[in-house]
């Protein structure tokens, strides 16, 4: 093939697999300039070598090969209720549940390269990157939007910076996509200090957005897309409501709060009374227990562990809660067994030093120990047959510290399509009413 044919293959095949530059360069183990490698054979500025040629030949059978084998590949459109996007999808822990009720999803989009090689694993589809730099064009048309935006800037452990951080402003890429393709429905996931953060007011101005109450204006200093700030003279016009609710009163064995934000388009599900329709999941409040998520370790060969953790590291943490207690305050490491009723939340640090939730072995007389990643994905509510090991250990760690717990989705998702159902026959009897008495 000559030269010309090879940039305009480049060119199809990326469209082919409907991702961006940067995503196909992951794809191809390019390093961190990978973006600018594939940018320049596309705009035939120079060919890739014999190597990249023959990868890049290979992606296709590589992709289809992901997809045959990916635990959770998605029903065909045709055979799906409803259609929904994943925005911020990390390792897709919102995705899953609202695929098991019917859903089909039209578009993902994941930042982190590591995330993105966890989710084509285990969906066998490739989520494209960075929100701000997608056309809301270029997004399909959608029933219900899907998003757990970052929440570093609304959490203690990001200081709470709110809209002033970068990662604060990810709500308003959602506005400016909800503004564009109008869902009929939304569920929004954050950390339950979103409900506190600026005396209320951040999570206000939130509400106030999607049910278009009021004019808004975002101060230059503050960070969003030219698009996002253009969105906000738009009105959006949703029934919104929001709750904190616990994994472990879900049957999750975490001590794990989030805030959920859901809404209904009060402009295509005219006239239905949604204070009355929509009612939040009740917590079955099952009896939880951390040893129903714990594997079998007590036999593990010491070579092939590596989960305890070192006695210098133990010593530390150790040392860490004494001078906190004298400090007199409850900080330090957690440890827990397998009678214990639930775990602390399990964070993105977790793999660093695993302190908010460790596992005791003193029965085996060895230092406690980390969760497994199996067992991490347990704890969030992942299925078993999950796959959890496409990426470092580390770097899975990060990925279920950051992620959903699935039992709360789950019943939150089953609310939303239930709701979502009866509005539309509501809004039928409405507008058939509407054209026999006009």
């Amino acid at each position: 093939m000559d030269s010309k044919n090879k940039f305009q293959y480049i060119k199809n095949m990326r469209k082919k697999l409907g991702i961006g530059r940067t995503e196909f360069a992951n794809l191809l183990g390019l390093g961190a300039a990978g973006e600018r490698t594939v940018r320049g054979w596309e705009e035939e500025e120079h060919e890739p070598s014999s190597v990249k040629w023959q990868a890049i030949l290979d992606l296709e059978k590589k992709m289809t090969e992901y997809l045959e084998n990916a635990p959770f590949r998605q029903k065909p459109a045709n055979e799906c209720n409803f259609t929904f996007i994943d925005l911020f999808a990390g390792i897709g822990g919102i995705r899953l549940p609202y695929q098991q009720q019917g859903g089909h999803c039209v578009f993902s989009s994941e930042w982190d390269k590591f995330s993105q090689k966890t989710y084509l694993t285990n969906f066998g589809e490739m989520p494209q990157g960075d929100i701000t730099r997608i056309p809301a064009s270029d997004i399909p048309n959608h029933d219900v939007l899907l998003g757990g935006f970052p929440c570093q800037a609304f959490s203690q452990a990001g200081l709470k910076k709110g809209f002033s951080d970068t990662r604060g402003t990810m709500f308003f890429e959602i506005q400016r996509i909800m503004t564009a393709k109008r869902p009929k429905a939304f569920m929004l996931e954050n950390v339950k200090q979103l409900q506190g953060h600026d005396k209320g007011r951040t999570l206000k101005t939130i509400l106030d957005i999607l049910r278009g109450n009021g004019p808004h204006s975002v101060p230059d200093d503050i960070p969003i897309s030219e698009d996002a700030r253009n969105a906000l003279s738009e009105k959006l016009n949703y029934w919104v409501d929001y709750r904190v609710l616990r994994a472990g009163d879900f049957g999750a064995p975490q001590n794990r709060e989030r805030i959920f934000i859901v809404g209904f388009d009060r402009d295509y599900y005219r006239g239905v009374d949604f204070d009355s329709v929509f009612r939040w999941p009740v917590p079955p409040m099952t009896p939880t227990r951390v040893g129903d998520i714990l594997e079998d370790l007590d036999r593990l060969p010491l070579s092939q562990d590596r989960y305890t953790i070192s006695d210098r590291l133990w010593m530390g943490h150790q040392k860490r809660k004494l001078e906190h207690e004298k400090k007199g305050n409850g900080f330090g490491y957690s440890l827990f067994n397998k009678d214990s009723e639930y775990t602390n939340t399990i964070s993105a640090r977790y793999y660093k030093d695993g302190s908010e939730i460790l596992i005791d072995q003193s029965h085996l007389g060895r230092n406690p120990r980390k969760l497994t990643p199996r067992e991490c994905a347990r704890l969030q509510g992942f299925p078993d047959d999950y796959i959890v090991d496409a990426v470092s250990q580390g770097q899975i760690y990060k990925q279920f510290g950051n992620s959903v717990c699935m039992n709360v989705i789950r019943a939150v998702s089953e609310q939303l399509v239930e709701t979502m159902k009866k509005a539309e026959i509501l809004a039928g009897k409405n507008q058939s009413l509407e054209r026999t008495t006009g």
